[in-house]
């Protein structure tokens, strides 16, 4: 057998070592790491990190979009605190979170229960079935409930069928009844998020806890609120995040339903009021100043949640 040694002998264990720490090992050394890693952070950089610090430095200026912007200082922040479309916008944001993040997070426990400790023919497809809004387009989505809830759409149609014509309302065009159908859209889109989460952490908890909340009596109520909940405690906290962020940020299946945060100014967000500001109005620097604060905001609540919940493990530990 040849050698590599080079002498007659056998490779020393040291030098077969080496030999396998330089050609197994991956990423062993840094420069081949940070070569792997700089295309990444190059994108990262580019289409991330420079549009959000151009937008916090506009956010300081009187800009159209055209003309050179002129520096004012927190002068549209001043004005975003006197705005009442946009204290409106910020509050249906947060009254969206209701539909956004609470009902989707209880929808997705509760199909998590029905699927996770039944053995039905056919789950796979039932899950698949469930979770397709969540994949949808936006748009999509927006332009399908937009005809179901039209006054002459099936929704009202259903109701006249089932003998409840006192309930047929132009869903989308009343002033009371708009933001609930709005948010309930966002419901149907954002439930199968949490499901597919909340399916996929639930298999990760040792069966001999369900088998021993059995023995000694548990019914699968409780083995729900004993065993299941506890275990899906951080996929809750990231369904929670994700989810309310989706409501802060939400534009495009707002925009489509109700063509601007109609009727009147009743489902208007945040995102089209950066919109209009940006586009319509050619206020630039003002709709920079709306995204930054909805961006801190976003930051801000994200970030105490993680805090609390860190807060929360560490007493657990101790």
């Amino acid at each position: 057998m040849q050698n590599l040694s080079g002498n007659g002998a056998l490779p020393s264990r040291t030098f077969m070592q080496r030999l396998r720490r330089k050609s197994v090992v991956p990423f062993s050394n840094k420069s081949q790491a940070i070569l792997f890693i700089l295309p990444g952070l190059v994108i990262y950089l580019t289409f991330v990190l420079l549009p959000i610090l151009g937008t916090v430095r506009y956010s300081l200026h009187d800009w159209t979009g055209f003309s050179p912007p002129e520096y004012i200082g927190f002068d549209n922040y001043r004005e975003l605190y006197r705005d009442e479309d946009f204290r409106k916008a910020i509050g249906n944001n947060f009254f969206f979170v209701i539909f956004y993040t609470i009902i989707p997070i209880l929808l997705g426990l509760f199909l998590t229960s029905l699927m996770s400790r039944s053995k039905l023919k056919g789950m796979a497809i039932f899950r698949t079935g469930l979770f397709v809004p969540q994949v949808m387009s936006p748009v999509v989505v927006g332009i399908i409930w937009r005809w179901l809830f039209e006054y002459r759409g099936p929704i009202n149609q259903t109701l006249t069928l089932i003998g409840l014509s006192e309930w047929i309302k132009p869903w989308l065009g009343d002033f009371t009844y708009a933001p609930y159908a709005v948010g309930s859209v966002g419901s149907w889109v954002q439930y199968g998020l949490c499901m597919i989460l909340f399916l996929a952490g639930i298999q990760a908890i040792n069966e001999e806890l369900y088998d021993t909340a059995i023995v000694f009596g548990a019914n699968p109520l409780q083995q729900f609120w004993y065993v299941s909940l506890p275990g899906l405690r951080q996929q809750i906290l990231v369904a929670f995040v994700l989810t309310f962020i989706s409501a802060l940020r939400v534009f495009d299946l707002v925009f489509v339903l109700t063509r601007g945060g109609g009727p009147g100014k009743e489902t208007i967000v945040t995102s089209i009021l950066v919109y209009q500001n940006t586009f319509n109005l050619n206020r630039a620097g003002y709709g920079a100043a709306m995204a930054v604060t909805l961006a801190t905001i976003i930051v801000a609540i994200s970030a105490a949640v993680f805090w609390l919940q860190s807060r929360n493990d560490d007493t657990n530990a101790t």
